[in-house]
This record gives structure tokens, C-alpha cells and sequence, in this order.
């Protein structure tokens, strides 16, 4: 077993942050390399905050490490401060548990949870001394696996990933541990090309190199065609029937540093069917699986117990939805009240809020309050099927100021499928409606609202997959049209760099021919595009004009409904022609109802994967 530290206390003194890259925090697992047969790392292309708050990522590292022949460590991006000191000293990337470096290990999987997090993944493997492109990795080196949303469209980052995890992996990361245990213990029979047709055989891999695309004369993606026997023509993703029957994060790590969901993260469900148009983790997470509630008050308990966290936040789609919440929030309160253990809602849907429910969770210490009506106008929220209305919001507000809150939080989104500058203007009124119902209640100024605005963004699998993105300078005028029309000061208006908006959509519709584009600009130094700080918009200008590829081509055209799409080889087990129908809806502002509560919208997925909604209030 490993034990020196390659990182210096010399270096550690000179970066931000050193606990970053120390290892040794409570409840990580360190095993004899040696002693088992599958080293797996896993890692997050972004900082250790970031990764670290990952649930998906505890998870998987338990049931890795749950396993006596597999050992899983972890491995985030080195800030740039960090990454500079390493590569003036020579120093590998590293695994936090051993720090052994990452190259030694059998398989590197990294967790896409968004697109512009692609050019550190290259950046990682080159750190860690593994070509980025698959295509020159030899035997020696680990085989690379992606998971997330993001795989849901894996072609832009096809030419440097050996396979890719659709959907949940529970159960399938296992099953790849022993596919990879088993190759290794017969000797490696076939290489590399061999484990990777088995591991294609699995439900839920996809390995691209099996696969060729097709284009047409004008350069659209044609289709995609598969290669060998072992390519399924379409990859159906992985879904957990029984969430209480699979293993879930119990024993997370605790840090010495601050990170972003520094708290108990306890996932009551999965799933929304809510349907709102825009929302892809709606479709990819579909149907509701809802846990016990004993299962979930026993998770607690032993999350408590490894943890010493005092604060609990329930983090799923739409929290509020879970059938039990008010007898599961009860229970919680009443059990871990005295050991100053809190409970908290992410943020709220305005139909399922209740001034009760508020109430109790804020028992032990207060905070705002978080409400997404999404869209300014009852239009354009008819049009996204958000299924709520302005007498919803000013209720739940209303309640919350006579209750005592005066900070409330506001989300919405511009740049939505036919929307205008009223639609725009519509969120100032609302945002100062919501400031006047405030001091017509209480009869005196105070409220603190902040309006936080992001682009729209289209994504795969999605009824809004066909849309073409509004341009920058569209969006950048929505936004100072808005800017000016907020005028009372207890109001606060928060949004996103359209920059980096317009490439996260460049890469969500992408094809394969981007990975060129991300190789070169990662070359010329992209990196970090999700920090403002790091973005550097001229350099993927730059990319893909020396690749001779167009941007808006991929995020500002409208689609046809008949068009061949990137992604339609990974299924998310919602058929494409229920999306056209949603599209269609979306342009008569007809409202889909919430196929869990009311009529099934027939989208395909409970049907094609035989799984079936849990709802434990209805069991």
C-alpha cells in the first residue's frame, strides 16, 4: 500500500484551499491496492466542493468499496493554482485515499453532471498522464467510463470515453467491477477490445467505438450504425425498481473543508412526472420511485450517527411531492430535535407549499425561501406545462410573509420556446408584486427578493429537444430589458453569462464531430468553463472555426420532427414520438397532467423498461 504523498508541504502551502488534496477525511476507505482485484477511481471533473457534494458519487463509492475484491478512490480537478504546482513538479494526478497516481488504476469513471465540464475531463487524463483520445490508450492504460445526465447524449465526448453508464447505477457498476475482475483473473484474454464486448452485452452500456455515424451530404447526422454483433442498435438505460433494495450513502465522507451540500443529503425519491417541458432529469429520472419512510428515518439515524452532521436536506426533483413528507418531517423533528438536528427544503414548488410544512422544517433554525415559477407570465408557464398560476404564488407567499419570512427567493428562465419581451416584463411585475404583497401584509418595507435568471437552455430527450436556442445578443437584450424594468431596491436581479449558456447548448445537441472542437480548444486552454473566472469564450470561437463547424448550427437551429438526432440511439425509455406530442402541446399552451396522480400520458418508459411508479402515500 502507497503511503507517500507525492504533494509537498511546500506545495500545500503555496495553493488555496490545501484540504483539498489531503485525503485522510472521515469514513474514506483505504484498502491494499494490491489485495484486491479491480482499482477503480472515482472522479469529478470539477473541484473537490463540488465533487464532494455529489450524492451520485457517495453512492457508488459504498457499494465499490462494499465489494472485498474492488477498491474505489476518489479524484476531483486540482484548482488551477494546484495543477500549475503539479505539472512544475512532475506530479501525476492522484487518488485522495492513497494517493497513488490515477494511471495505475484499472478504470477512471467520471460523473458528467453538465457540459462544460468536458474540457476538464481532458484535462484530468492529461494530468494524469492517460491520451485523452481513446483511440491512442493501449492496454496499459485505464479504461475510461462517463455516467450522468450528460450521457444521455454522448457523442461530443464519443472520441475520448471508452464506455459510457445510461441511467442508474446501482446495480450496473457492479456488474462492470465483476465483468473487469473476471478479464483480469483469466489473464486479460482479448485485451481491452474483449472486455469492452462484454461489458457492451450489459443493459445500459454504451461503448461508441462499436458505433459509426452516418451523415448526410450537408453534413446533419444521418444516423448511427453499429459495428459488431455486441453494439445494440439502441442502448436502453439503467432503473432501479426497488429503491429500498439497493444500497444507498449511509457512510459518507465528512471533509475538513467546507463544500457546497455540506449536510446530510437524503434522497426521499426519484423521478418527477410532473412534466415540465423544459426539464430533462424529468424524463431521465422517470417514473416515481418513492422510499419508505422507516427506511428513510433509518437512514438518518445512521447517517447521524457516521456523520455528526445536524442539518438534513432532502434533496429529490420536487422534495414537497413525496406522499409522507408532513409524517416523515414529524418524525425526523421529533427524533433528532434535541441533538440540534435540522431539516431543510431545497426549494419548493408554489402548489405543493404549505405554510405547515414550512413551519416545521424551520423548527430548529430559519431560512428564506425558494420558489421556481419559471416563466413571468401564466402564457409561457402554460406553454413549459409548469401547472401552476399567479393565485398559487401570491398564496404561498402571503402565507410565508404572515408567517414571518421575509426573504424569498425567485427562479426563472428566459429565452423559452415562443417567448416575448411581455413574457420577459412579466417577471418584474410578478417580482414586484411579491414586494408589495409584503408590505401589505405587514404594513412596512423589508422584504429582501432576489429574481435569479437563467438562459434556457434545449436539451436532449426533451419537448423542447427541436428548439433552437436564442442567440447571445438576443438573450443579453432580454436581459437588460428586465434589468430596466426593476426598479423598487428590496428587489435583487441575479443571471447567467449568455456565453456560457450558448456552448452548454452548443454541446447538449451536439454530435461527435465537437469532440475535435473540445480537443482543440482544450489545447489552446479551456478549462473550467463553468467558472466565470476560467471561461474564455474566444478560444472555443476560435475551435470551432479552425474545425470548420458552425456553433448556432447545433444550438440555434430549429429541428425537424423528422430530423435524425444525435442522441437517438440512448434511450431514456421515453418514446420520441410522445415528446413531438408535448412539443406540439407546448405551442397550444395545452396543459399534460401529472401522469403519477391523473391519466398516464403513455410517454413509454414504465411500459418499455417494466417499471412502475411507487408512491408510498397511495401503497
Amino acid at each position: 500500500m502507497r503511503s507517500l504523498d507525492p504533494v509537498s508541504p511546500a506545495i500545500l502551502s503555496r495553493v488555496m484551499k490545501p484540504a483539498r488534496y489531503t485525503g485522510h477525511e472521515w469514513n474514506s476507505v483505504v484498502k491494499n491496492s494490491s489485495a484486491v482485484t479491480v482499482n477503480f477511481a472515482l472522479a469529478m471533473p470539477d473541484v473537490y466542493e463540488v465533487g464532494m457534494s455529489n450524492l451520485g458519487l457517495k453512492i457508488l463509492y459504498q457499494i465499490l468499496n462494499d465489494r472485498p475484491d474492488t477498491f474505489a478512490e476518489r479524484v476531483y480537478a486540482p484548482w488551477v493554482d494546484m495543477e500549475a504546482e503539479m505539472r512544475n513538479a512532475g506530479i501525476l494526478l492522484y487518488t485522495l485515499e492513497t494517493k497513488r497516481p490515477v494511471a495505475e488504476c484499472d478504470i477512471i469513471g467520471f460523473s458528467l453532471q453538465y457540459e462544460l465540464s468536458y474540457s476538464n475531463v481532458l484535462n484530468m487524463l492529461d494530468l494524469a498522464g492517460i491520451p485523452v483520445l481513446a483511440a491512442k490508450r493501449g492496454e496499459e492504460h485505464p479504461l475510461v467510463v462517463c455516467g450522468g445526465p450528460c450521457a444521455f447524449n454522448a457523442e461530443p465526448m464519443a472520441d475520448f470515453v471508452d464506455f459510457f453508464i445510461l441511467g442508474e447505477a446501482e446495480e450496473v457498476i457492479s456488474e462492470v467491477a465483476a465483468a473487469i475482475a473476471d478479464w483480469k483473473q483469466a489473464g486479460k484474454p482479448g485485451g481491452k477490445p474483449a472486455v469492452l464486448k462484454q461489458l457492451a452485452k450489459l443493459q445500459g452500456i454504451y461503448v461508441p467505438g462499436f458505433y459509426e455515424v452516418e451523415y448526410h451530404d450537408d453534413g446533419q447526422a444521418a444516423g448511427i450504425r453499429p459495428l459488431m454483433p455486441e453494439a445494440k442498435p439502441v442502448i436502453s438505460k439503467r432503473v432501479i425498481k426497488d429503491l429500498d433494495a439497493v444500497t444507498f450513502a449511509t457512510k459518507p465522507i465528512v471533509p475538513f473543508i467546507e463544500i457546497v451540500h455540506d449536510r446530510i443529503m437524503l434522497e426521499l425519491f426519484r423521478g418527477c412526472t410532473r412534466g415540465c417541458r423544459f426539464c430533462q432529469a424529468g424524463i431521465l429520472y422517470r417514473p416515481v420511485r418513492e422510499r419508505k419512510m422507516e427506511t428513510l428515518i433509518n437512514y438518518v439515524q445512521e447517517l447521524v450517527d457516521n456523520t455528526g452532521y445536524n442539518e438534513i436536506s432532502l434533496v429529490s426533483l420536487s422534495s414537497a411531492d413525496y406522499s409522507c413528507l408532513s409524517p416523515l418531517i414529524k418524525q425526523l423533528i421529533a427524533r433528532f430535535k434535541q441533538q440540534g438536528v435540522s431539516v431543510s427544503l431545497p426549494s419548493l414548488r408554489i402548489d405543493s407549499f404549505s405554510i405547515d410544512l414550512a413551519k416545521q422544517v424551520q423548527q430548529v433554525r430559519k431560512s428564506g425561501l425558494t420558489f421556481a415559477p419559471e416563466a413571468g407570465t401564466q402564457r409561457l408557464r402554460d406553454v413549459i406545462n409548469k401547472g401552476v398560476t399567479e393565485d398559487d404564488l401570491t398564496e404561498a407567499v402571503s402565507a410565508a410573509f404572515k408567517s414571518g419570512w421575509s426573504t424569498i427567493k425567485l427562479y426563472f428562465m428566459i429565452g423559452l420556446p415562443t417567448e416575448t419581451d411581455e413574457d420577459v416584463a412579466g417577471i418584474a411585475v410578478l417580482a414586484q408584486r411579491v414586494s408589495d404583497l409584503y408590505k401589505q401584509i405587514t404594513g412596512r418595507k423589508g422584504a429582501k427578493i432576489t429574481v435569479s435568471v437563467s438562459s434556457f437552455v434545449p436539451k436532449p430527450h426533451t419537448a423542447f429537444q427541436w428548439f433552437g436556442q436564442n442567440s447571445i445578443e438576443e438573450i443579453e437584450r432580454k436581459q437588460k430589458l428586465l434589468r430596466s424594468l426593476i426598479k423598487d431596491r428590496s428587489i435583487s436581479l441575479s443571471w447567467h453569462d449568455a456565453r456560457t449558456s450558448f456552448l452548454e447548448g452548443v454541446f447538449a445537441r451536439g454530435d461527435r464531430r465537437l469532440g475535435k472542437v473540445l480537443l482543440r480548444a482544450w489545447q489552446n486552454g479551456a478549462k473550467f468553463d463553468g467558472w466565470s473566472e476560467h471561461f474564455n469564450y474566444d478560444v472555443w470561437m476560435d475551435a470551432f472555426a479552425a474545425e470548420g463547424l458552425d456553433p448556432a448550427v447545433y444550438a440555434s437551429r430549429n429541428r425537424e420532427l423528422s430530423e435524425f438526432l444525435p442522441w437517438e440511439h440512448l434511450s431514456a425509455g421515453v418514446d420520441k414520438s410522445f415528446l413531438a406530442r408535448e412539443w406540439q402541446a407546448a405551442q397550444n399552451a395545452a396543459f399534460t397532467p401529472d401522469c403519477r396522480r391523473e391519466q398516464c400520458g403513455v410517454c413509454g418508459v414504465c411500459q418499455g423498461l417494466d417499471v412502475k411508479i411507487i408512491d408510498r402515500g397511495q401503497a
